[in-house]
């Protein structure tokens, strides 16, 4: 029951963010409306981590089976995508090293953040 209880909260946030997305004229996914009321809740304390953190790992856990459909459809489409592979390849790695950059600023910059009110 535990389970059902914390996908349902999950899943009610969800809704909202699908709602939002409806109302709010922006080109902002759903589910980032999602996520971001669901950050701004659990620092908060509207929502207790443990509301949602059994059911939050085991939907991180099956992430990697959501990609299947997706990879299938593009080895279905492999041989339109031959004409476009090296910009693929140069806007995969620009991306991944960008992202690599931006977590790690973001990391130290939290890290930092922390010491220094551990010192004060």
């Amino acid at each position: 029951m535990k389970y059902i209880n914390q996908f349902a909260i999950i899943l009610a946030i969800s809704l909202v963010g699908e709602l939002l997305n409806r109302f709010i004229p922006l080109p902002i996914p759903a589910s980032i409306y999602g996520m971001l009321i669901l950050f701004t809740a659990l620092c908060t304390g509207i929502i207790k981590l443990s509301a949602v953190k059994e059911t939050g790992h085991f939907l991180v856990q099956m992430l990697p089976m959501m990609f299947i459909p997706a990879t299938v459809g593009l080895l279905e489409k492999w041989e339109e995508m031959q004409s476009f592979l090296t910009a693929i390849i140069v806007i995969s790695l620009v991306s991944t090293i960008v992202v690599i950059f931006v977590s790690g600023r973001t990391t130290q910059h939290i890290i930092n953040h922390k010491q220094r009110r551990k010192r004060q």
